[in-house]
């Protein structure tokens, strides 16, 4: 499933990204955040606005807010 579609406070972790899909800056970013393969992620909260932009993700000890179009670039395995 992609990370867009992971039930709310549910962990899982990311097994592929399809960089291609989002712009070489905001893979970086993303990257340098530690979002990539092997990380453990879990969305805790959706936007209400605009098909639930953006998406509050937790991973480690840090919140990050996703756009949904990266959030569906992210394969996720619920752990």
């Amino acid at each position: 499933m992609t990370l867009d579609a992971l039930p709310l406070r549910r962990r899982a972790q990311i097994t592929a990204v399809d960089w291609s899909a989002l712009v070489d800056e905001e893979a970086r970013r993303l990257r340098a955040l530690g979002i990539d393969v092997g990380a453990q992620i879990t969305v805790s909260h959706r936007g209400i606005f605009a098909g639930a932009d953006p998406l509050a993700v937790q991973i480690g000890r840090m919140t990050v807010a996703l756009r949904r179009v990266h959030a569906r670039a992210m394969q996720v395995e619920a752990l």
